[in-house]
């Protein structure tokens, strides 16, 4: 029996330190709750850093950079050639050839015939023939074009950069309907939606 009293005392002495472990408990639920509150304060902070020195620095870069026509000397043609000066074959000409499709008038898809899409434009190359190219393909190309934009529905045309996707679309259905590589740009001089 002298057993008990000593654990009565012990656990009369363990009660005073049951009050102190209650610090430990918040402590350790604060150490619960600190990958949560990390997660909250830093994710934010990372986003940032990342769209601030990683994203923006990409995206500023890849829109001053040249366009592949102006680096393939384009430019510096053009110059030359609207002071006046001969170009390679020693008369004074266009800097770039070009061909140009005008009034092309197509039915948009999924409209029922109610609208339509009415354009000019100028298709420009690399070769320095692309004018007698086009012309002695002018039927297949009229209908490849009339095909490209006759698919398009007023959808495809609200969305940004449709002019940019409507361009790509051109280009690559002239050069496979050619062949080869004629074609390398398309500038639009009329865009009318009706």
């Amino acid at each position: 029996m002298a057993a008990k009293p000593e654990v009565a005392k012990a656990d009369a002495g363990a009660e005073t330190p049951a009050e102190a472990p209650a610090p430990t408990s918040d402590r350790r639920r604060l150490a619960a709750w600190l990958p949560v509150l990390l997660a909250v304060v830093l994710a934010p902070a990372a986003t940032w850093a990342t769209v601030e020195f990683f994203l923006l620095p990409r995206l500023r870069h890849q829109l001053a950079a040249p366009l592949p026509a102006e680096t393939a000397g384009g430019d510096a043609a053009a110059a030359g050639d609207a002071k006046g000066k001969p170009d390679g074959k020693g008369k004074t000409g266009d800097a770039v050839a070009s061909y140009e499709f005008q009034n092309v008038l197509v039915n948009l898809a999924g409209t029922m015939g109610t609208r339509y899409l009415k354009t000019s434009f100028m298709v420009t190359g690399a070769e320095p023939n692309i004018k007698t190219v086009f012309e002695a393909a002018k039927p297949r190309l009229t209908d490849v074009t009339l095909n490209v934009l006759s698919s398009l529905t007023l959808a495809d045309l609200e969305e940004p950069g449709a002019k940019n996707v409507i361009r790509e679309k051109l280009v690559n259905a002239y050069n496979q309907a050619l062949g080869r590589k004629v074609a390398q740009q398309v500038y639009f001089s009329d865009f009318v939606i009706q």
